[in-house]
């Protein structure tokens, strides 16, 4: 409620600006201007937002999971993080608007390239925050799993994956919205559907309105991308980040 009412009093203090100072539609619209060319054209921009959503969903899946494998590879292989890492900043590093030309030439006009525009843009964030949390145990905890005969697929699912699961989740929050940034840029460099391409030929006929009413769709969707993690994070890591194993002074570990 406090979001739903500073949302709603911003947009009040901009249509109040705007009609006070009479700013032309072309230089900034009016918040009513936005919402009557949503509620007109709402089926298209639909359309093109459901691309967007899915080319971010793809990429998104695409570059956790990689991500969390390779995160593993690392914890395992002896120095594959330090060979691997200084690639990863570097990637990091480089603006995906930069990349985004040299995508299209080699995925294509297709999906592929937003694809991987949104996968990009996601690695690097779920590659440290995963290889953190597996690294990320309290005192004891992998001797005493040891002890008790635990083996090494045993301490990966039932100890680190346990403990990584607030800094993955942190990295999936994260990522949900750099995946719809990501879309949307390789968008922008050659697409005929979709929010990026929306904005781009709104920009080239001066629709300023229906500009800021795909920016406004991408908002949105960014935000309900990032709900619906955060719920899946209140839902399953409360028990997650508890105690991993409970220890029984009355009970020997077995021989």
């Amino acid at each position: 409620m406090p979001s739903v009412g500073v949302g709603i009093g911003g947009l009040l203090l901009w249509e109040g600006i705007c009609r006070f100072f009479k700013v032309p539609a072309y230089l900034l619209p009016t918040p009513s201007q936005i919402f009557a060319e949503i509620i007109y054209n709402f089926s298209s921009l639909a359309t093109h937002t459901a691309v967007t959503v899915s080319e971010a969903l793809l990429g998104f899946l695409i570059a956790n999971v990689c991500a969390i494998a390779l995160s593993v590879c690392m914890l395992y292989i002896r120095h594959l993080d330090r060979a691997i890492m200084p690639f990863a900043i570097a990637l990091k590093t480089t603006p995906i608007v930069a990349m985004a030309p040299l995508l299209l030439i080699w995925f294509g006009t297709g999906m592929a390239p937003k694809v991987a525009a949104a996968a990009l843009i996601c690695f690097f964030p779920a590659l440290v925050n995963s290889l953190k949390g597996f690294n990320a145990l309290e005192e004891g905890e992998e001797d005493l799993f040891r002890i008790y005969g635990a083996s090494k697929t045993q301490m990966l699912l039932k100890l680190r994956f346990q403990r990584a699961a607030p800094y993955i989740f942190s990295a999936l929050k994260v990522s949900s919205s750099l995946s719809i940034v990501g879309a949307i840029v390789g968008e922008f460099v050659g697409a005929n559907k979709g929010i990026g391409y929306v904005i781009l030929v709104a920009s080239y006929h001066f629709e300023f309105a229906r500009m800021f009413a795909a920016l406004f769709m991408s908002a949105i969707a960014g935000v309900v991308f990032y709900a619906a993690i955060s719920y899946f994070d209140r839902k399953y890591v409360f028990w997650l980040v508890g105690p991993v194993v409970e220890i029984r002074l009355d009970s020997p570990p077995p021989r």
